[in-house]
């Protein structure tokens, strides 16, 4: 066996555009401790156009933006204003609590932009569910990279390949990214006790099956295979650790439902801080 599960993404409009949404799905609640994964774009922005994500609250788990194309202008009740922009990587630990908001800046709605890039949310452990929020930002310089037979590899969090990534980390997690020219082959990196695969473009072979762009696959690991690379293919691998069960609802991850009924509530309430520079928010969905 190759894959453990192989699932196709499904498309969540988020308003100003759609995501590939593989986690959570039916069947596939997390990988490791990655319970959520969206890759959108490449989004081609009219003039005028643009993200326009209000603010909105998280708790208990950790985020992480990637980009390949375009900006996001990031804003946190921390006070954060930082435009994030490819290659670099940012990291918002939600802990007891934290809402923000995603936008385009008014100096690129002038003309047509692309947006490109991965999100991704890691539930947190329970020891440190509560955790002070923060919001961390690694330039693209300081996440490790190398090339190994023809590919480049980028370790954005834990150890793989002789690597290890600065990131921030609260228990054993795992995620890089790698550009294979076709014909390459990649090793597993070791040490994940789960991996999942995602072809952002381009098309790979593990064992006896393949993965399509934007089709995501659990990987069993036991046999040994590399990863092939059956056209130029750039791929995300996210895994480690398993955390437990978790509960997920809207915008909120945690092992405990009733602070989930609590974050609900105080978000409802007006019991998260503001985002500055912000006058609206996303009520709190009803259902």
């Amino acid at each position: 066996m190759s894959f453990i599960k192989k699932i196709m993404p499904k498309s969540k409009n988020i308003g100003a555009f759609d995501v590939r949404r593989a986690v959570p799905q039916v069947g596939l609640k997390s990988v490791g401790p990655w319970v959520f994964f969206d890759h959108f774009g490449p989004v081609e922005f009219a003039p005028g156009k643009g993200m326009d994500v209000r603010p909105h609250p998280h708790i208990n788990l950790a985020t992480v933006t990637y980009l390949f194309e375009g900006e996001i202008f990031h804003r946190d009740s921390l006070g954060t204003a930082l435009a994030i922009r490819p290659g670099a990587l940012n990291l918002m630990v939600a802990g007891k609590g934290i809402s923000h908001s995603e936008r385009t800046r008014k100096a690129l709605r002038g003309g047509g932009h692309r947006l490109h890039g991965l999100q991704l949310w890691h539930a947190l452990p329970a020891e440190a569910e509560e955790t002070e929020p923060e919001f961390l930002h690694y330039a693209s310089e300081t996440l490790p990279e190398r090339i190994i037979d023809g590919v480049n590899i980028r370790v954005m969090m834990g150890r793989g390949w002789g690597m290890s990534s600065p990131v921030k980390s609260f228990s054993p997690i795992f995620y890089a990214e790698a550009d294979m020219p076709k014909g390459a082959e990649l090793p597993l990196p070791e040490g994940a006790e789960e991996l999942a695969l995602y072809p952002v473009y381009g098309a790979v072979e593990y064992g006896e099956e393949t993965l399509n762009a934007h089709e995501f696959a659990v990987l069993d690991q036991s046999a040994g295979h590399k990863i092939i690379a059956q056209s130029d293919s750039r791929i995300a691998i996210i895994g480690g650790a398993p955390l437990g069960k978790r509960h997920l609802w809207w915008n909120f991850v945690s092992s405990r439902p009733e602070r989930i009924e609590q974050a609900k509530s105080d978000w409802e309430n007006g019991q998260f801080a503001n985002v500055p520079g912000e006058e609206d928010r996303i009520p709190l969905p009803q259902n």
